[in-house]
């Protein structure tokens, strides 16, 4: 790997823009075919024991591998992440990983990439691409849940989306990471002009939201459907094993839920357990991203629709990042 270009998180944020990510990515995803994903392809594996339902999730090791399949994109991605919930008592973030890029032709590595800085732009920029189809056009108030290190990503990818934000409630459970991540946006330009406020009453900001996301690594139901409000938008982004959740089964019911990819049904317990337990069935899953995008599924019905998209991460939208990073990195 000696010739490998090592692409750091400094130069990630000084390539990548969420309205170009955004629009890159919705391109990978209207030519999902020429993208290849091994069916097996995702492998989350514990490294200290499986834990049972309502346990704070056991550190993990997940691999994805991706490749084009067309000369667009000649590339072969190998991408590998750990997640240590506890790493926040520590300073360090939950959730690392590390990108490797190689040529599709020679198998030759070409780079390898800050994964930790990347996944959190790929992350943001498709849940904000999933809700262009999904949210209503008019939102104005948004609801994060959860203050880690993707958090304000999500808050800026979707404004990117939706401009007519006015206002964003963050709820965290240590409230004083919630009043860490108000300062820290109300210095951001891209927030500029509008009320950022930490709230402590998650009831209260579910209703008074048209749009909600959600990335935390709970076990236990955070967003109850009761609390729903006619119209609005759920990005559910933080379960992406069967022990995980963030919404309850009521929540689910009153959806309809659109999934980064198959993979998230049989991996995120806010959709296995409701599934296993007959909450709902397969078929209120309309389909995939993919599916949204090429227009297969159907955008927003109504302006009283509930949405819901569920990720646990696609390796398409990895590769498509990576791609663009890459060939801006070399070209420059």
């Amino acid at each position: 790997m000696e010739d490998a270009l090592v692409i750091t998180a400094p130069r990630i944020r000084q390539i990548v823009t969420y309205p170009l990510l955004i629009e890159r990515l919705r391109g990978a995803y209207s030519e999902f075919s020429s993208f290849t994903i091994p069916p097996t392809a995702r492998h989350a594996i514990a490294t200290s024991g499986s834990p049972q339902q309502g346990q704070s999730p056991s550190p993990s090791l997940l691999l994805m591998p991706a490749w084009g399949a067309s000369p667009k994109c000649p590339y072969l991605l190998v991408k590998s992440v750990t997640v240590f919930p506890e790493n926040g008592s520590q300073g360090l973030p939950a959730v690392a990983g590390t990108y490797v890029l190689s040529s599709l032709e020679t198998g030759k590595q070409l780079a390898v990439m800050d994964g930790t800085e990347l996944i959190l732009w790929r992350t943001a920029c498709t849940s904000a691409l999933a809700a262009d189809y999904l949210a209503r056009m008019d939102v104005k108030v948004m609801l994060m849940v959860g203050a880690g290190a993707l958090a304000p990503h999500l808050i800026k990818a979707h404004l990117a989306i939706r401009p007519t934000v006015e206002t964003i409630l963050i709820y965290n459970r240590t409230h004083a990471n919630a009043e860490k991540l108000v300062q820290h946006l109300k210095a951001s330009p891209l927030v500029s002009g509008r009320r950022v406020e930490a709230v402590t009453d998650l009831e209260v900001a579910v209703r008074a939201s048209d749009l909600i996301s959600c990335a935390t690594l709970s076990c236990e139901p955070l967003v109850l459907g009761a609390w729903l409000s006619p119209g609005t938008h759920l990005d559910m982004v933080g379960s992406f094993t069967p022990s995980m959740r963030e919404c309850d089964d009521k929540c689910v019911q009153r959806c309809r839920i659109v999934v980064d990819s198959a993979h998230a049904i049989d991996s995120s317990g806010d959709l296995v357990q409701p599934l296993e337990g007959k909450a709902i069935a397969r078929e209120q899953i309309a389909g995939t991203l993919a599916e949204l995008v090429q227009g297969s599924v159907m955008k927003r019905a109504s302006e009283d629709e509930i949405t819901m998209y569920k990720s646990v991460g696609c390796t398409v939208g990895d590769l498509a990042a990576a791609q663009i990073v890459y060939e801006e990195a070399i070209s420059s």
